[in-house]
């Protein structure tokens, strides 16, 4: 009986995640801000999502921390608070001074947004893995496909909303929606008695080596490395995906394509690596970020619209990806027994590349006149260093568990 209601359980936290996925909807946001403040730079509005994805990480850091301490209804019910909050105050902010607005914007929605979705984000994922030991790949996968698909699900709604009822209103009614929605579900996210699934697996007792541990070893700082750079070429594309689409003829919703491929991504590699391993899944995903990126170069240069949106779909295959590998590394490598607090620290590498991804992508854009070509060619060279640090993991992996009496999975 336990067994089947897991899968109820997952069902209900995936809902959740979806509503929580907005967060990456933020391009189709930029447009309508845009108009009422003309004054503001596209730095500036990149910057939104850059300060949103930050404090997704110390948001998701502060649950792994209080999932000790609190039952997961009580976290996302903290949660649910705070983007009512933020998306309160989003549609209080004075159209007529810009000035103030933009700073009440990164608190509302960068900070008090992204901290709700991050607190709901690792307390979702963390409490269902306990329900899935023996799928950790495709139940992380599952859910996080839910948050890729938040952008695109809600997004649609969110676009007819600001078209009727304009952008300010528009996120008083988004905010009641996820509020409800994550009240609600939280009565239906809970702590198995036991490890639902084990007995058929066969699976040994809960494992595992605290963040003192992971934070000592040299592969968790060069896999961090390697997600950084992964993000960065993935989150190039996704901050803009919309500003892509029109700036080569397609309407704006065309580029929220990524979030559907997003979503694909972190199904499809929680699969593979449940099959095939860390190595495996981290080439296929690597495989993904140089197709998208000579793609988006090629259609860039002659002005193809399939190729654009051949290239979107790769790139939301391979940031889909990201994020579930590392959760399935760091949930198999390092030990379920301590996953919500190393899954907190793991989310961090989303910082630097929520800091360098748009800056860079922005940056690039605005220097060529607007034009996307150098943006491209910096995905490409992000694949290239990845697969140089892949190597590097997969070496240092191999010595460690070299060490070790009974090798850790990779």
């Amino acid at each position: 009986m336990q067994n089947n209601k897991r899968w109820i359980y997952l069902g209900v936290g995936t809902l959740l995640l979806i509503f929580c996925g907005l967060i990456y909807g933020w391009s189709l946001f930029k447009a309508p801000f845009s108009e009422v403040y003309t004054e503001w730079t596209l730095s500036q509005l990149s910057m939104t999502f850059t300060i949103s994805m930050i404090f997704f990480c110390i948001g998701g850091f502060v649950s792994g921390k209080l999932s000790a301490k609190l039952q997961p209804r009580v976290i996302i019910m903290i949660a649910a608070v705070l983007l009512l909050l933020g998306f309160f105050g989003v549609s209080r902010m004075n159209p007529d001074n810009p000035s103030l607005s933009l700073p009440m914007l990164y608190i509302c929605y960068g900070f008090l947004g992204g901290s709700g979705v991050g607190l709901t984000y690792n307390c979702v994922i963390g409490t269902m893995n306990k329900w899935f030991p023996d799928k950790p790949g495709m139940a992380s996968g599952i859910m996080m496909m839910g948050f890729g698909l938040g952008a695109l699900i809600l997004g649609s709604i969110a676009t007819s909303l600001v078209a009727s009822k304009g952008i300010f209103t528009t996120f008083m009614i988004l905010g009641v929606m996820i509020f409800v929605v994550l009240v609600v579900g939280s009565f239906f996210i809970k702590v198995p008695e036991k490890p639902a699934g084990a007995a058929e697996a066969n699976g040994p007792e809960l494992y595992g080596e605290g963040p003192s541990h992971m934070l000592k070893t040299a592969s968790f700082w060069l896999f961090m490395l390697w997600c950084i750079v992964v993000n960065i070429g993935g989150l190039m594309v996704v901050n803009s995906a919309a500003s892509i689409a029109v700036a080569f003829g397609a309407p704006a919703i065309v580029g929220m394509i990524v979030s559907v491929f997003n979503g694909a991504g972190r199904v499809v590699i929680g699969t593979i690596y449940d099959k095939k391993g860390g190595k495996f899944s981290m080439i296929v995903d690597m495989i993904f970020m140089f197709a998208g990126g000579i793609a988006l170069l090629a259609g860039a240069k002659t002005i193809a619209m399939v190729l654009i949106l051949l290239g979107l779909l790769s790139m939301g295959l391979c940031y889909g990806g990201n994020p579930t590998i590392c959760s399935t590394f760091i949930n198999r490598y390092y030990g379920p027994k301590y996953f919500s607090v190393n899954f907190g620290i793991g989310m961090f590498n989303l910082v630097p590349a929520a800091i360098l991804g748009p800056m860079i992508g922005s940056a690039l854009v605005e220097k060529s006149g607007g034009s996307y070509d150098s943006s491209f060619v910096a995905i490409l060279v992000c694949a290239v260093i990845s697969l140089v640090l892949w190597v590097l993991v997969s070496k240092c992996i191999q010595k460690e568990n070299a060490k070790r009496e009974e090798p850790r999975p990779f």
